[in-house]
């Protein structure tokens, strides 16, 4: 339906613009999608689905997934469940798969994960509508673009308390959501203040070992659609939810940045700015794991090894400072266990990251040789680059150090898609998925963006594919 426009909301300052920043940004989404944006959103979609298939198949997979028969029967994929759910529920459950692993894509300067929020709500309001691949991937793209400038904009004091991926994730879900459903300037507008006023995730979850984090992606997801579905409705939401009083920035951003949010409008989208990840831990470890495999490659060997030291931005160091990790998500945020399993495995796959790894006593005994601190030239260069260096003291005396000033998967530092088709197949088998099932994946999501590409519906019946060797 297309809704009407309530009276002009009130900016609450004399001196306030009178245009909102939510409908400088619904305006600014409004430019047009190309091909090269929609083969890009493709492989995104790509990314988060392995992510999602594997993160179906752990204990935080089967929790999240014991909740959806609270949300009745519906047409819409459920990742790797041999069936389908309503919007809300597909959206909720496939919102928090796509997190557990920490292998979802990350954008460097919001830090924030796009992935896991938007692609299930434009997925989930996809199959509902009927929508073509086309307006899918574009759907895509513009709630990047909204997650990412708001993200921009809450300022790192926001960071310091809560989870950016939750709390800009429904902005973009909400966008994608309402383009699906068919709303116009006004009515995502209405889809951003009822995304904000939504939004939650604050970080305490990282101190008591909960794997909450992924129920802030699940909820982020759902409460998007949500926001978008009900404004495509006509259901209005607040105009000035990001820098009206007692709006977003007010409850929750001390050091907001506004114009984030309009900047370099005529730029390229912001999903060419999206990193993926090759390892499976935080993305703040990856520059580490980097430099500690280019030491391995020089021939270092965990048993050459008298102590290290890591040097790294000063967000790596508070999340991921952690001599002793025990869980498997303490491993994936220590930047000690990073360095032993690449110095003493290479490469590291999800078994490095289990609890089992973690308390390997070799492992144990060269993370304790380690320390790791804030340094430039990464401390001044973060966010804009992810980097780190690792310097090794051998039993002989000698030291050797490598940089890594460019986290690998970084638009810097990229992964090229034969290599990005190869983690989602290894996602796939993690997951359960037979080589074919995860061949038809795939497949079924970058054709997505071939020209006159039908519903995303052969894709959505690869995802929901129970996997043939249950994990």
């Amino acid at each position: 339906m297309s809704p009407s426009r309530p009276p002009a909301a009130s900016p609450d300052r004399a001196d306030a613009p009178a245009e909102s920043l939510t409908r400088a940004l619904a305006r600014l989404l409004a430019r047009p999608v190309g091909a090269e944006d929609r083969a890009r959103a493709a492989r995104h979609v790509l990314d988060w689905a392995g992510c999602a298939v594997a993160g179906a198949a752990t204990a935080q997979g089967r929790g999240l997934a014991g909740f959806l028969p609270a949300y009745g029967a519906g047409p819409c994929a459920v990742v790797g469940r041999g069936r389908t759910g309503p919007p809300a529920g597909a959206a909720f459950l496939n919102g928090g798969l796509g997190n557990v692993l920490e292998m979802d894509d990350i954008h460097r300067t919001s830090i924030l994960h796009p992935g896991p929020v938007v692609i299930p709500a434009a997925l989930a309001a996809a199959e509902s509508q009927g929508a073509s691949a086309e307006a899918f991937l574009d759907a895509v793209v513009r709630g990047y673009e909204a997650t990412i400038r708001i993200g921009e904009s809450v300022g790192p004091g926001h960071y310091a308390q809560w989870h950016n991926t939750a709390t800009c994730g429904p902005f973009g879900a909400a966008v994608a959501a309402c383009g699906l459903m068919g709303g116009g300037e006004d009515a995502t507008v209405w889809a951003l203040g009822n995304a904000g006023t939504q939004a939650a995730g604050p970080w305490r979850m990282r101190h008591e070992r909960a794997p909450s984090k992924q129920l802030h992606t699940a909820r982020a997801a759902e409460a998007g659609l949500a926001a978008g579905w009900l404004a495509a409705e006509g259901f209005a939401g607040p105009e000035f939810i990001l820098e009206g009083a007692q709006g977003f920035y007010a409850g929750m951003a001390p050091d907001p940045v506004p114009e984030a949010v309009t900047a370099g409008p005529g730029d390229r989208w912001r999903i060419w700015e999206v990193s993926f990840k090759p390892w499976p831990a935080c993305r703040h470890a990856h520059p580490t794991l980097d430099a500690a495999l280019a030491l391995r490659a020089r021939g270092v060997r965990a048993a050459d090894v008298a102590a290290f030291r890591v040097e790294t931005y000063a967000d790596a160091v508070r999340f991921c400072d952690r001599p002793a990790p025990e869980t498997e998500l303490e491993a994936k945020f220590s930047l000690q266990h990073a360095v032993a399993v690449a110095l003493s495995e290479g490469a590291p796959e999800l078994a490095h990251f289990t609890p089992e790894a973690a308390a390997r006593a070799d492992l144990a005994a060269l993370r304790a040789k380690g320390e790791v601190a804030a340094a430039e030239p990464y401390a001044a260069a973060y966010p804009r680059r992810y980097g780190a260096a690792v310097t090794v003291r051998l039993a002989d005396g000698a030291e050797l150090t490598e940089a890594a000033p460019d986290a690998l998967g970084d638009p810097d530092n990229p992964l090229d898609e034969a290599r990005l088709i190869a983690k989602a197949e290894a996602l796939c088998e993690a997951g359960g998925f037979a080589p074919a099932q995860a061949a038809r994946l795939v497949e079924t999501a970058l054709a997505l963006a071939d020209p006159g590409a039908d519903a995303p519906a052969a894709f959505a019946a690869a995802l929901s594919d129970p996997p043939k060797e249950p994990r």
